[in-house]
Parts: C-alpha cells; sequence; structure tokens
C-alpha cells in the first residue's frame, strides 16, 4: 500500500502532542474535542491548546496526559464520530525521541554459516519482515522480525544464508515501505538490495612491511585522484582501467616510458592518496559504466564500496575483496589511504533507506517544516540525532578498522555539528590516532546554530581536525568563483600580506583562522572548479605557455613549502586542463581522465614537483606542528619588494640537517635582487628550475632573482 485517504490528517509532533488538520469543509467546530483512541481500545482525552485557521484548513493543537505506544495504530476520533490514524510526525526530531530510543548494540546482518541475524532500527514501524532473495534459488522469502527495545526489530534465520540478496519492509503510518538495510555493508548491483556475505573470505594478509611513521598531520602529503580518473586514459598502461585493481596495478608506463599509476604516486613522494568517493553511489550504471561518468557524490550506501570500479559488479564480494587489493598495494607501497567521506547528504532522500525506515528523523528541517537544503542537494543530514550521528561514526569506524582507510576527508564538513565530529574524532583515536581527519568546512544555510556547525569559524572547537583553506587558495591564484581574478601567482601583488599569512600557517596569533598549522588544508587547487591551468587560461590569457608554467609551479612551490598540510591534486604537477570544465561531476572520460602524455610532455616540471616534495620531507622545519613552534622558528624577511615574499626558518637544527633555511617566492618576470639576512654562505638547493635536497649553487650577501620561482637556500647546522 502506498498512498492511505484520510478525511482529516493527525499527527504526533511531541511525546504528548497531537496536531489535528482538519479541512474546513469538515465543518469541525473551532474548539472541537476530539478523542484519542489507544491500541487498546482505551478512549483518551485530547486538549486543544491552540487553534490555527490555515488557508482551507484548520490546525489543532492538543496535549493529552498517557504514555505514548509506539509501535501500535492509535486513532483520533471527532466529536462527529469521523476517525483517522495517528501519524508519526515531527515528534522523531525532538530530544525526548532520542533519548528514548537511542540504540547502541549490533545492527545490520551478521552472518554465521548456520543463521543470520537481521537488526534494523525503525522505532516508529508497526510491522517489519525481512525480505529474503535465495542466492541460488531466486526464491522470496519474507520473515517478520519481532520488535525489541528501542525499536530495534531482529529475526534470527536458521540455514546458510550467504549470498542471499535482502531488504527490509516496513510499516509506518500504515504505508508499507522497502528499503536496503542502512547498514549493509555488501549491497547487489546498483544497490538494489544488501547482501548477505562471509567477512572471513575477504580477509587479506597484513602488509608485509609497517606504514612509516606520522608523527603529526603536518608530515602528510595529501594526493586527491579519482579511481576512474587515475587510469582511464587510453596510455595508462594500466589493464583494469578505471578499477579498482587498477589503481594496484604497478610498474606500468606510458608514452615515452614516462612511469604512470601507482609507481609513478610512490615516485613523486606524497604520504597519503585521497581518494575520490567510493562508497556506493548512483550516477553511473553498474551494468554499463561507461555509458555515463560521476565523481561519486550521490551516496547511496555509506557502508558498501561502489560497483562500477569493480571488476564484475554483479558479484558482491568483487567490489570488496578489489578495493581490499588496492588498499593493501598502497599500504605496501609506503602510500597512505585517504577516504572522501560524503555524510551530509543522501543521492534521493525520499529514496534512501533512512526515510524509509524512519521517516522525518535523518535530516533537517526548516521552520516551515520542509527539508532543509543547505547542501544545495536538496537534503542535509541531521547528524546532531543521536543515531544519526552513531550511523556515521560506526560507518568511519566501519570503514577504518576492515579497510584499514588512514584519513577521512568530509565532504562540506561545516554542514555537521561539532558533536559529532569529536566523537568521531575519539572513535578513530581509539584505532589509531595518527588517523587524519579534514573536511571543508564552509557555513552553508542549514538550520543548525552558527555556534554548533564545524566551520571554520569554530576550529577553536576542533583542534584536531584540519580545514580546506580556502582563503590560502584565493590569496595564491585568485578568485575561484571571478576568474579573471589574479592572485599572487598569476602576477598580482595586492594580497601579499594575505599569501604571507598563509604560509605562515593562517596561525590566529598572525591574524588567522587556526591554532595551529596542522589544522590547514593548503591547496591551489581540487577536483572542484577549474583546474589552475584551466584558471590561467582565463585570467593570464595574454602570457605565453612558458611563462604560465612558471607560475603554477611557483603555486605549487608555495603549498608545499608553506606551514600546514600540504594538498596537490592529481595532474597538477603536469599541468591538469579539463578543458576550462569548471563543474566536471558528470562530464566524460575525456575530460576527466588524467592524461599520461601531458606528464610525458612535462616530465622536466614533474621533476621539479617531486624535489620540492622531497625537500619538504628532508627538513622538520616546513613542517611545524604547533603555533609556538611556527611562532619560535618562522621569521618574514622584510623590507622587500611587493614581488616578493621571503621567509626564515631558523634555529632549526633540531628538526634536520640545516640550522637555517630561506625560502624566497618572486611573482615577476622582471629580475630583482634581494638582501641576505647575514653575510654568510647559503647553499642553493632550489630555484626556478631545479629543486631537491642537494646543494647546486651558492648565495652571499644578494640573491638575484631572475624570474618568476621560488629559491630555498639552506645553512648545515653546526
Amino acid at each position: 500500500m502506498l498512498h492511505i485517504s484520510r478525511t482529516f490528517a493527525a499527527y504526533l509532533d511531541e511525546m504528548d502532542q497531537i496536531v489535528v488538520l482538519a479541512p474546513k469543509s469538515l465543518g469541525f467546530d473551532g474548539m472541537a474535542p476530539f478523542t484519542l483512541v489507544a491500541p487498546s481500545g482505551e478512549e483518551i482525552p485530547l486538549s486543544v491548546q491552540h487553534v490555527e485557521d490555515v488557508g482551507e484548513t484548520v490546525k489543532y493543537v492538543c496535549r493529552f496526559a498517557s504514555a505514548f505506544e509506539f509501535g501500535a495504530t492509535y486513532w483520533v476520533r471527532s466529536c462527529r464520530g469521523e476517525e483517522t490514524d495517528v501519524q508519526i510526525g515531527a515528534v522523531v526530531r525532538t530530544p525526548a525521541f532520542d533519548d528514548r530510543f537511542f540504540y547502541d548494540g549490533p545492527l545490520g546482518a551478521e552472518y554465521l554459516k548456520e543463521q543470520t541475524v537481521f537488526r534494523v532500527w525503525a522505532p516508529t514501524a508497526t510491522a517489519v519482515s525481512v525480505k529474503l532473495v535465495h542466492p541460488h534459488l531466486d526464491e522470496i522469502r519474507c520473515v517478520p522480525l519481532v520488535r525489541g527495545e528501542r525499536g530495534v526489530w531482529s529475526a534470527v534465520v536458521p540455514g546458510d544464508w550467504e549470498r542471499a540478496r535482502y531488504t527490509y519492509i516496513a510499516c509506518i503510518n500504515r504505508v508499507w515501505r522497502e528499503a536496503v538495510d542502512p547498514y549493509a555493508t555488501a549491497v547487489s548491483v546498483n544497490g538494489e538490495f544488501g547482501v548477505v556475505i562471509d567477512w572471513e573470505k575477504t580477509k587479506l594478509a597484513p602488509p608485509s612491511l609497517p606504514l612509516p611513521p606520522l608523527c603529526s598531520p603536518t608530515d602528510a602529503i595529501i594526493y586527491e585522484l579519482s579511481i576512474r580518473d587515475f587510469t582511464s586514459h587510453p596510455d595508462s598502461g594500466a589493464v583494469h582501467k578505471g578499477k579498482y585493481l587498477g589503481l594496484a596495478e604497478t610498474n606500468t608506463s606510458g608514452p615515452n616510458g614516462t612511469a604512470t599509476g601507482l609507481s609513478y604516486v610512490k615516485e613523486l613522494g606524497v604520504t597519503h592518496v585521497q581518494l575520490m568517493p567510493f562508497m556506493d553511489f548512483a550516477g553511473v550504471d553498474e551494468r554499463d559504466p561507461q555509458a555515463a561518468y560521476n565523481w561519486g557524490y550521490n551516496p547511496l550506501h555509506l557502508y558498501a564500496p561502489e560497483g562500477s570500479y569493480a571488476t564484475d559488479p554483479a558479484d558482491p564480494y568483487a567490489r570488496i575483496v578489489e578495493l581490499k587489493q588496492a588498499i593493501h598495494t598502497l599500504h605496501e607501497n609506503g602510500l597512505r589511504v585517504v577516504m572522501d567521506a560524503v555524510y551530509n547528504h543522501v543521492y534521493d532522500r525520499e529514496q534512501s533507506p533512512l526515510e524509509k525506515l524512519v521517516p522525518g528523523y535523518y535530516f533537517r528541517y526548516d521552520a516551515y517544516g520542509q527539508p532543509a537544503n543547505g547542501t544545495g542537494v536538496g537534503n542535509d543530514i541531521a547528524s546532531e540525532r543521536r543515531m544519526a550521528r552513531r550511523w556515521i561514526v560506526d560507518s568511519v569506524v566501519f570503514w577504518a578498522k576492515e579497510y584499514g582507510i588512514d584519513g577521512f576527508r568530509f565532504d562540506l564538513m561545516g554542514v555537521h555539528d561539532i558533536e559529532t565530529m569529536k566523537a568521531v574524532r575519539d572513535a578513530l583515536d581509539a584505532i589509531d590516532p595518527s588517523i587524519l581527519v579534514y573536511g571543508e568546512g564552509w557555513d552553508l544555510p542549514t538550520p543548525l546554530p552558527p555556534e554548533q556547525k564545524a566551520t571554520m569559524a569554530n576550529a577553536k572547537q576542533l583542534p584536531r581536525f584540519a580545514y580546506f583553506n580556502d582563503r590560502f587558495r584565493d590569496a595564491v591564484k585568485g578568485s575561484t568563483f571571478h576568474l579573471p581574478d589574479r592572485g599572487f601567482a598569476l602576477g598580482n601583488p595586492g594580497g601579499r600580506e594575505q599569501v604571507k599569512l598563509a604560509i605562515a600557517g593562517s596561525l590566529r596569533a598572525l591574524g588567522g583562522l587556526f591554532c595551529h598549522p596542522r589544522q590547514s588544508i593548503n591547496y591551489v587547487e581540487c577536483h572542484d572548479n577549474h583546474t589552475f591551468w584551466d584558471k590561467m587560461e582565463a585570467a593570464n590569457h595574454d602570457e605565453p605557455e612558458w611563462l604560465r608554467r612558471k607560475r603554477q609551479k611557483l603555486a605549487t612551490a608555495i603549498v608545499l613549502l608553506a606551514q600546514g598540510i600540504p594538498f596537490l591534486h592529481s595532474g597538477q604537477e603536469f599541468y591538469r586542463t579539463k578543458g576550462g570544465d569548471g563543474n566536471s561531476y558528470r562530464s566524460p572520460d575525456a575530460v576527466n581522465q588524467l592524461d599520461w602524455e601531458r606528464k610525458s610532455r612535462y616530465e622536466d616540471d614533474v621533476r621539479y614537483v617531486q624535489g620540492l616534495i622531497a625537500l619538504r620531507r628532508a627538513h622538520g622545519a616546513f613542517r611545524l606542528a604547533t603555533e609556538a613552534e611556527v611562532l619560535r622558528h618562522f621569521t618574514f624577511l622584510e623590507p622587500l619588494p611587493p614581488s616578493v615574499i621571503a621567509y626564515r626558518l631558523h634555529d632549526a637544527a633540531v628538526y634536520g640537517p640545516w640550522e637555517d633555511i630561506i625560502v624566497v617566492h618572486h611573482n615577476e618576470e622582471k629580475e630583482t635582487a634581494i638582501a641576505l639576512p647575514d653575510e654568510r654562505e647559503w647553499a642553493v638547493v632550489c630555484d626556478g628550475q631545479r629543486c631537491g635536497t642537494t646543494p647546486f649553487g651558492q648565495a652571499r650577501g644578494m640573491l638575484r632573482l631572475d624570474g618568476i620561482g621560488t629559491w630555498v637556500l639552506v645553512h648545515p647546522a653546526g
């Protein structure tokens, strides 16, 4: 049954409040008495507290004195004898509902060879069954679940149900709804069913070597890539193009023998690979993955991997085992894995298992009772509600434990509440305190008090979280949303002070946002918006390519040498272009794929970025973890021309092989010279063409800047 015809409606909006909505055509008296009829037949008086005229409807706000029994049907009877069932309304969004029904026990399908236990949280349902599709016979069996404490329904189904597909069928407000288990850890093709699996069959041997230690988040160098984009190019050299297994292929090569894929990323020297969403998502038909493209920010099932990246999407084990193999191989190559986690919204609220099983609970609503849309995609997850918070925290813990995820990038993190993010951090600390947690701290118009949002403005309350620093991005390259605007790296000296603040970690003590440099994700390019190269096509179209390449190298050097956590978009080091497409979330592979021929063409520039990474990793002064360390060891050199930013990392022998380091960024082709702080001889390890840890020149007294670029000078300890 999909629809109930009612002459008037009644909703439980608080634990002791029912709102009756009656058409004026029924002719109810303005203060007409109503009676609440309990499942037992007991008649409970309803006291009308307020009457409101709402267009062609009259709204009666009523109170009652008895405890409401969830899981059963109540009725409201008018003084003339008309009846309507009491629908579960806004009560699900009250603290009292959370207190009554919060549950911290097991959920989902628990498999043993001799039986499977199914558990689902559906406190407003009056009946729930699990629909099982036999794995071999395609026979359907419906097993009623029994309601237990705190709104959890469960059943023990004897027999071996491995590979059985299943859904839950729940009756809520007299309407039957079929939903996939919100805790399903394995799903069928296109996520149409949950699947019972034996997790023991997915286990892999542990990596042969431990990962390199990560003493501070600032030791991380993050490299963002899409599983599909990474190997889908015809010249990627990968066999399993666009797949989990393609990500795991080593020793691949492309045009002119250039290293590609995983071996290239390892060679580049980054520490973390951030994978764009690989939770099960909508937008790509898993039966025909090449027919459409999608970034993956359309979450369907947040405990199960996406099937379009598997070699056989119809096999529920394939996506799990192949993803585990990819992560295992990354670990074997010394790379940590960050999951791009999309918990702020779902693809389709009304069709979401969350909405079907507990209507109105998991999503935020505005003051008018309409679904909130701070995310811009039609719904906002109400992370502040206790079971929504638990659903998020449980998912993060599951991915960290079962798949070995080393970090989580929270999409639109500012939509979430601070307490949920603290709970995430606490849960991950119990597993491994070195797991990174960071996200987008934008302040979006979701109905949550500003002081409760996990935004950058509230970074002080989340000192162990990092945020994408859009002020860093826009100061260096210019406004993301106004293409002609030029930042410092594009030749505009006007934002020099903002760039200096960003380079120093955007610290509160200096007028910035953050308590510590480890809170700042420093970047100039990511999957969103135009690539840096495409931005320059618009903003610096009057400049030749060779000059724009120098500008992009300058910007990348600023990112990699600044205090904070550097973040690179895959292909940034070889001038990735999407042909001017500023929102390629569903553009074809031809737009999104990594162009390995381009990497071959700009091999020297790739080596330059590789040298910058090696330089950062060689000395801890580039990676200071606390505000106090930055204030102690970091000093800007002034006065300087507007085209130059220079700073000194001094008394730094405790962090690495050099006592003093000078970094100089210059954004003009016009030659200039700057005075060095003393008459010592400095060794040059980086200029506009070369970079690394081995000196290749000297400077004393003055440093000549022969164009756009970055210079790094060092003085050895002792």
